[in-house]
């Protein structure tokens, strides 16, 4: 019951609305650079550092960065909007439950530790 009223809900969906319109409110207040749509993401580029944590952050749909713009960085990031629409405002407690260590934090392991850019790719051997 609990699980369909907080997870893939109109509840959920509604926090990560919020959460998106926080984004824009912050990337529009701090972006320097080309803003864009890619990937389903809001793409705000020229941050400055304090203002996202790693390489980028994701806030709903909006990814806020200084220049990590990668296709494989966006993949990433797009499976961390789904994430915000799967567990809307539950997502950044559970991703501080998760850790602050990437390579055991189950949401950037769903997410792509390589394409996040958190691990080296592996080489494929024939």
């Amino acid at each position: 019951m609990l699980t369909r009223l907080f997870l893939d809900s109109p509840l959920s969906r509604l926090g990560h609305a919020y959460a998106t319109t926080v984004g824009f409110i912050w990337g529009f207040l701090w972006s320097t650079g080309r803003v864009e749509r890619r990937e389903g993401l809001f793409v705000f580029r020229g941050l400055p550092s304090w203002a996202f944590r790693r390489g980028g952050t994701c806030v709903g749909s909006c990814y806020l960065t200084a220049q990590n713009v990668t296709d494989d960085v966006l993949e990433h990031e797009a499976v961390h909007k789904a994430q915000w629409r799967r567990y809307g405002m539950l997502f950044p407690l559970l991703y501080a439950l998760a850790g602050r260590n990437p390579l055991t934090n189950r949401f950037e392991i769903e997410a792509g530790l390589e394409k996040g850019g958190y691990v080296r790719p592996t080489s494929k051997r024939r």
